[in-house]
């Protein structure tokens, strides 16, 4: 099947190549000067044929690609040069130069009717989707697909010019929360006239030369017709079993009023929020500090747990979002959006897990079935004030509520256990933030920058663990019982206050010094009780035997940080040295510890320009990590059915170094985009588990270790199109060397993974579209006693093709081969889907069916490596779906 589907791709390639004729050359102005980004565009005389069109490169050149035996009227543009038209036939290829001559009076200009398709100017490129696009396209993503230089995966992730597109602007504003899947997934395809790139894009536009901007956007232009007007589509299914799906989509624009709704009800397994938006959704604040802190406290919270999930045995979910923006004059408007989503879900694992100790291996059998029952509520409300073009005011209140709720079962085997538990899990979270932001330039020398933000958070998970056998004996006092009902009752809050104070000095355009001072000041509880319940509703209590934490918390970081950046030729140097003077202790058990230090931490960026779409860049940071609250507890806390957690009072803070090696080429006239990086992290400070380990059960004390660990990762994307066809190869490579401390002993793990992927895809108008790759991805854990290595290999293919004008059909399949060489296991399933859509040319009525898992795949499997423990995980998915779905557009 491998072998068939590339062939296809190379014989229709070959045919494609042969039916197409080159033009191309240098164009320069009339003193030999080259002009770049010059628009030529080849207009066909005869009908039903396509306009092509080419852009010069940074050396004059270009390439226009035209049919064979087909004559066009070809035309060249450049602003502030009279255009050049003249006729061509394609019969052969052909080399030809052009001299455009310069302006000499604006009033004789005709207006081109015709509108370029790419218009690259400095940091943005504009396309007109009409020169792109068939007509079939029902969403976004379909549009973006056609367009040169854009990706767009499965899940609604973008890439432009090689890098990933991190906000999405509808008409210059933010579409809720700038997301890129909610956008391309949802707005409709016939809404959009123009798609715009804006590489180092920053809100605030006096801020983009002096604040470095790795985002990369997108804006949306709709058409004049789009611009004040309802529109939308609703979608409606149902399948075999009771399957179901609503799914509307409502936009309103005016000049003055944004409304736009989303909405989702499905049984189907698919998540309308997932783990990748929450954290995006959270990213909004504090952009000035670079907390990764921050952002690592959001992976590991309650809330993220529940939505890490991916595979499921069966899903409902419901979804919607609501996004307001009011404009109430020319230098104010609000923006709010409201998300909220609600989710029944089961899933089932078995676990073949590994561990590795001293003196040798054991294994154990570990199946787990969840019931998940999950809600959560955001909010957000900006105000935006411009009182002029050198000044902005932002402010916004965000809200987050979550209610979670999880039933469990565990089967647990292994030499010395054959234990069964249930556990009920409950957690609500409350989460306030006010944010404040302003920015001013004074003159063209000073501009300042202020952000401010408090915020407030309560967490409460609570846990039940009941099991027939006794557990973690000599750990948790267990009294003899028929059924063991043990509870646990925890509470977390946060009251923060930040405010970071920015001056940008510019001395020159050469030369800018840069000026930040800055506070974080958190106050922080934590509170735990263990205890046993008993039939009769009395109780074990847990807190004489070492049990039960009650903390209060208090950290203070504040800092004071110089930068200087410098352009000379094509490098931009930007070193920095920050000043923190850190200060924090803690009350427990009547004891205070208090603790202070004072560091100097620098940071280096420096860039190397070659040109507008090539660049090398070389960054330094050092940071500092303070542990959690929970890791500072003085007495026990039981963390799962076989482990019991004991803090430190006396945890310091941990020190990271990260270099990172970057290389950026895009080349819109050859259809290339290369992107490569290394990364080195290497930690000199580290907090790490201490575990005592006895069978599964384990006992785990947090401690200090000063033996450095050094982590590499590196990643290859090369794109490159070849007419009709595009060639994408991707890789990664980790390599992570890190130490266990386990029953007293301390040794060196290493792990070792490669992912690499070939994939083709095909940009045919008449012809199937097809993408076909293959991924390959070996592993390797090695341990003082052991080493285990694993494969994933994956062959997929997908189908896209319009026929007979009205149907389009689409197709996906999936070949998954897994292998445990040292357990000499072997696993291969097969994924496919297939979808088939009928919509009359003019009709708002559509109709699709469609199937899922076809081959009703019950299992996947996948392998995790971490301190002593090695899992091979078989996951339930999804059964097969059929469903009958009508779409309505508005």
């Amino acid at each position: 099947m491998r072998t068939f589907f590339l062939g296809w791709v190379f014989i229709v390639s070959i045919y494609t190549y042969s039916q197409q004729i080159v033009l191309s050359g240098v164009v320069q102005d009339s003193l030999k000067n080259n002009l770049v980004n010059t628009n030529i565009l080849a207009f066909p005389k005869s009908p039903y044929k396509n306009t092509r069109f080419a852009i010069s490169n940074e050396k004059g050149e270009y390439v226009l690609r035209l049919e064979k035996d087909v004559v066009y009227s070809i035309e060249l543009s450049y602003l502030g040069y009279q255009r050049l038209s003249f006729e061509h036939k394609a019969t052969r290829d052909q080399t030809k130069d052009f001299f455009l001559v310069p302006k000499t009076d604006d009033l004789d200009e005709v207006v081109l009717e015709f509108k370029i398709p790419i218009e690259v100017k400095e940091d943005t490129i504009s396309y007109r989707t009409d020169a792109f696009v068939t007509g079939e396209e029902r969403k976004l993503r379909e549009v973006l697909k056609k367009l040169p230089g854009i990706e767009v995966d499965r899940e609604g992730n973008v890439m432009a010019q090689g890098k990933k597109v991190t906000k999405v602007l509808v008409e210059n504003e933010t579409f809720f929360t700038g997301n890129s899947k909610l956008a391309v997934n949802n707005i409709p395809a016939d809404a959009v006239e123009q798609v715009q790139v804006l590489d180092n894009y920053n809100k605030i536009g006096f801020l983009k030369e002096l604040q470095d901007s790795d985002e990369l956007a997108l804006n949306i232009k709709l058409r004049e017709g789009k611009k004040k007007f309802t529109f939308g589509d609703m979608e409606a299914g149902g399948g075999v079993k009771n399957r179901y799906l609503v799914h509307p989509n409502l936009f309103y624009y005016s000049p003055k009023t944004n409304l736009n709704f989303i909405g989702d009800l499905n049984n189907l397994g698919i998540k309308s929020f997932t783990l990748s938006d929450y954290l995006e959704f959270n990213g909004g604040f504090g952009k000035l500090m670079g907390d990764i802190g921050s952002y690592l406290s959001l992976i590991r919270d309650d809330f993220s747990k529940f939505l890490t999930n991916n595979d499921f045995k069966a899903n409902t979910n419901r979804f919607g979002a609501l996004n307001v923006r009011q404009t109430i004059s020319s230098k104010m408007d609000i923006n709010s959006y409201v998300i909220a989503n609600g989710s029944s879900t089961e899933t089932e694992t078995n676990n073949l897990n590994i561990y590795n100790i001293s003196d040798g291996t054991f294994d154990e059998t570990r199946n787990v079935n969840n019931n998940f029952d999950n809600f959560f509520l955001m909010g957000k409300v900006t105000l935006n004030h411009k009182p002029n073009h050198k000044a902005n005011l932002s402010a916004n209140s965000f809200v987050k509520l979550t209610k979670n709720k999880v039933n469990s079962t565990i089967l647990t085997q292994s030499f010395d256990q054959n234990t069964f538990f249930n556990t009920v899990s409950n957690i609500s979270t409350i989460d306030l933030k006010q944010n404040l932001e302003y920015s001013k330039r004074f003159s063209k020398a000073q501009t300042l920058s202020l952000e401010s933000t408090v915020s407030y958070q309560k967490n409460t998970p609570d846990k039940t663990w009941k099991t027939n056998e006794a557990f973690l004996l000599g750990l948790v006092p267990l009294v003899e019982d028929s059924i063991y009902n043990v509870v646990q009752q925890k509470e977390s809050q946060s009251t923060s206050f930040d405010l970071v104070l920015k001056d940008y000095w510019v001395l020159n355009n050469f030369n800018h010094i840069y000026t930040t001072f800055g506070t974080n000041l958190v106050f922080g509880g934590f509170k735990s009780q263990e205890h046993q319940q008993f039939a009769n509703d009395t109780v074990n209590d847990f807190s004489a035997n070492g049990f039960g934490n009650s903390i209060d918390h208090r950290f203070n970081d504040t800092f004071l940080g110089l930068e200087y950046k410098f352009l000379t030729g094509i490098f931009t140097v930007k070193s920095g040295l920050f000043y923190h003077n850190y200060i924090w202790d803690n009350d427990q058990n009547r004891i205070s510890t208090n603790n202070d230090t004072q560091v100097l931490l620098p940071a280096i960026k420096a860039e190397a320009e070659f040109s507008s779409s090539e660049k090398l860049r070389f960054q330094y940071r050092q940071r500092m990590r303070f542990p959690n609250i929970g890791k500072l507890a003085t007495n026990f806390l039981l963390g799962s059915f076989n482990s019991v957690l004991l803090g430190n009072p006396d945890l310091q803070n941990e020190r990271y170094h990260t270099y990172s090696l970057n290389y950026f080429k895009f080349n819109l006239f050859r259809g290339l985009n290369l992107n490569a990086g290394l990364t080195y992290d290497k930690k000199t400070q580290i907090i790490k588990n201490n575990t005592v380990l006895e069978g599964i059960e384990q006992l785990v004390v947090y401690t200090m270790f000063n033996k450095p660990e050094n982590s590499f990762s590196t990643y290859f994307n090369f794109g490159k199109k070849f007419g009709k066809v595009k060639m994408i190869l991707e890789g990664r490579g980790n390599y992570n060397e890190f130490f266990q401390l386990v029953n007293d002993n301390v040794s060196k793990n290493l792990s070792r993974s490669i992912s690499a992927t070939g994939k083709l895809e095909t940009y045919f108008e008449k012809w199937p579209n097809l993408e076909v790759g293959y991924a390959y991805q070996p592993s390797i854990y090695s341990t003082a006693s052991s080493k285990n290595n694993f494969v994933n290999s994956r062959l997929f293919a997908n189908l896209d093709f319009v026929f007979l004008d009205d149907f389009h059909l689409k197709g996906d399949f999936e070949r998954n081969e897994y292998k445990n060489k040292g357990e000499n296991l072997t696993n291969i399933f097969d994924i496919a889907g297939v979808s088939l859509f009928y919509q009359k040319e003019d009709s708002p009525l559509g109709v699709e069916i469609s199937a899922t898992n076809l081959f009703d795949v019950r299992f996947k499997r996948q392998n995790s490596f971490s301190d002593f423990l090695i899992s091979d995980q078989s996951t339930a998915v999804m059964p097969r779906i059929l469903m009958f779905k009508l779409s309505y557009k508005l």
